[in-house]
């Protein structure tokens, strides 16, 4: 038992809301799962710019003077610590190499999620909690994901918190358990996406972002989901400028959606959408079993 928001925003007005109100949607979520929480926030992207978000169990030793590393080792960098995470701005073109160099200078550093407008939150302990040392509550943006779990499988750590994130600009979050989530991980593997953890969610990750990097759109990925993905799921997924959420065929977990002129938002249950403006009017229903729905900022909805 896990809980899942997501917020979807149409309407640029809002934009400067968006950690508030996903923050005050995770929170309402407490008791649906305490040990760990985060939250992905894609904001609006500089021009030939990329963000990666990392995180250290020692932030005050990884995180001192690696601006100053990075641009030894030829990535100028501007860093923002944010407790014992940080977000490293650089340029876009370096994107594809930042690992290997963290991976150098700073081996314990981990990367949370990268790519032009992704910024990911995630620790153990309750939102309230990690909603408050990431100062989510001040973050804008266009939409954005969160979770707080109910460990099952895997062990309560950062790296196993949700969001799980594996291509740029990519994210999941999920509640449910995969049954086939070993066999799934192997040919991945075999297809040159690596693994952080032993986490069935990140395996569910890892397949849209192998099946988006052969030329589908999040839609395709996701109905290719309902076909490969055994177990139970439901699934909010985010890309650079798309939102997604899919149910398995037996659609066990709960989930309701909402949708206005300003936003779409999801929730593991209603009480999560209560407090956005214009609830009271929205189209709100639940969605249906083995059913994609897809929006996109640069598509039609």
């Amino acid at each position: 038992m896990c809980g899942i928001v997501g917020l979807f925003l149409k309407d640029k007005a809002l934009e400067p809301q968006l950690g508030t109100l996903l923050s005050d949607m995770l929170i309402t979520m407490t008791d649906r799962g305490p040990d760990s929480a985060g939250i992905a926030i894609y904001g609006r992207i500089a021009d030939g710019k990329a963000k990666v978000t990392v995180q250290s169990a020692e932030p005050g030793a990884d995180f001192a003077g690696l601006d100053r590393d990075l641009i030894k080792a030829g990535v100028p960098a501007a860093i923002t610590v944010k407790n014992t995470h940080a977000v490293i701005e650089i340029d876009a073109s370096a994107l594809g190499n930042i690992r290997t160099v963290l991976e150098d200078i700073r081996p314990a550093v981990r990367i949370m999620g990268s790519g032009e407008s992704i910024e990911i939150f995630k620790e153990t302990g309750l939102p309230k909690d990690v909603v408050a040392r990431f100062e989510v509550r001040a973050m804008g943006g266009t939409h954005g994901i969160g979770h707080t779990r109910m460990a099952t499988e895997s062990a309560v750590t950062t790296l196993g918190a949700h969001p799980f994130s594996t291509g740029a600009d990519q994210c999941l979050v999920h509640n449910g358990s995969l049954s086939n989530h070993n066999n799934l991980r192997r040919e991945l593997v075999h297809e040159g996406m690596t693994f952080e953890t032993q986490n069935d969610s990140e395996v569910a990750a890892a397949y849209l972002t192998a099946e988006m990097a052969k030329g589908k759109d999040l839609g395709e990925a996701l109905t290719g989901a309902l076909d490969d993905l055994d177990g139970f799921f439901t699934f909010v997924v985010g890309t650079k400028s798309g939102f997604g959420v899919v149910r398995d065929p037996i659609a066990c977990k709960p989930a309701v959606m909402a949708e206005t002129d300003q936003y779409v938002a999801f929730g593991s249950e209603y009480r999560a959408l209560v407090n956005l403006p214009g609830i009271e009017t929205a189209r709100v229903w639940e969605p249906e079993p083995a059913t994609v729905y897809f929006w996109d900022h640069e598509k039609a909805a």
